[in-house]
């Protein structure tokens, strides 16, 4: 008989963290999600696989608890005694970075440090193998000449990208020096419409939304050329499983291999919603633009597909539309 896998997600309650709660329970593992608290409800994102605590027979378990906070993510992990572990919770807003990069450096960068420590901690008590995904950024590759790989040096242009490097750095560093099973999922930009609501494929798809209702006239935007590798979040939660699936642990980038600029974007989701002109109703705002801008992402995923078997499914023209069209019907109820 097969052991059932339990699994801890931290940053369950993100974009990501409810599309890999959602898988692994279908994998039939038992999930342990940790949440942090907020004063109004948070767990929007995975209200549709929550599981009343009274279910004797439930598989998803939530568990308060945040990356600033060493001594609970140790009582955590202690307390559920995890086969992997998958870090998926940081300040993960670019711009939003260089407004508190102190603030992002101690839960982006040395969130994963905590975690790692416990981890090593845990294992060396218990003799109990633990796998640890880290959640790396294609913005750690910042300035560096595209396209980008797992060779690629980083130059990260936000005080984000250098947290997530620092991050990654870490993985690496306990990978090597303590034999923990740890590896990098290196992902390019990837949206849905679970999408936070302030980052720009979102902010145009929803804003897009309200100029149809009639709700607002125009939408604000920042740098519209700045070229991205656009991907589709759910396929990208497959990638960071197979990844704990392999023997060894590694380092993987994940990407479509394509770029298009915001302006495409903006394009493409104006004319899917059926507003012809779209450039009178987008304004651009300097304020959105980036005090250091990163220009181009595209990802080579060679490795991937040669070692994973992992590809992406959804075009660029497809994910536009699932957003436009998910935002539109969403403001309409």
């Amino acid at each position: 008989m097969v052991k059932q896998k339990t699994a801890l997600v931290f940053g369950a309650t993100g974009q990501d963290g409810s599309y890999l709660s959602e898988l692994l329970l279908k994998k039939g593992y038992i999930v342990h999600g940790v949440v942090r608290r907020a004063s109004t409800f948070n767990t929007v994102r995975i209200n549709h696989i929550y599981q009343d605590p009274h279910n004797r027979s439930r598989k998803l378990f939530l568990h308060h608890g945040d990356l600033a906070d060493a001594g609970t993510i140790r009582k955590i992990i202690y307390k559920v005694k995890p086969d992997e572990i998958y870090n998926l919770a940081a300040q993960s807003h670019v711009k939003v970075s260089f407004e508190i990069p102190e603030y992002t450096m101690d839960i982006t960068g040395n969130g994963a440090l905590r975690i790692l420590e416990a981890i090593r901690d845990f294992q060396n008590e218990t003799n109990k193998k633990v796998k640890f995904y880290q959640a790396s950024s294609s913005e750690m590759f910042g300035a560096a000449p595209p396209p980008q790989n797992e060779n690629t040096p980083f130059v990260p242009q936000s005080p984000y990208g250098a947290a997530k490097v620092f991050a990654c750095n870490m993985t690496k560093l306990y990978r090597e020096a303590y034999g923990i099973f740890a590896v990098n999922g290196i992902l390019f930009n990837h949206e849905s419409e679970r999408r936070g609501e302030t980052f720009v494929t979102r902010k145009i798809t929803r804003g897009i939304a309200r100029i149809k209702a009639g709700l607002e006239k125009k939408l604000y935007l920042g740098n519209l050329d700045a070229k991205r590798d656009w991907g589709y979040a759910p396929e990208f939660c497959e990638a960071m499983w197979l990844m704990m699936q392999k023997p060894k642990p590694d380092d993987y980038v994940i990407g479509t291999g394509e770029t298009h600029t915001v302006k495409e974007f903006v394009e493409l989701a104006f004319k899917e919603a059926g507003l012809d002109n779209w450039e009178k109703y987008v304004e651009i705002d300097r304020q959105y633009y980036r005090p250091a801008e990163v220009n181009i992402l595209v990802a080579d995923t060679r490795k991937a597909k040669k070692i994973l078997k992992w590809q992406p499914k959804t075009k660029f023209k497809d994910l536009v539309k699932i957003m436009v069209w998910n935002d539109i019907n969403e403001l309409k109820k």
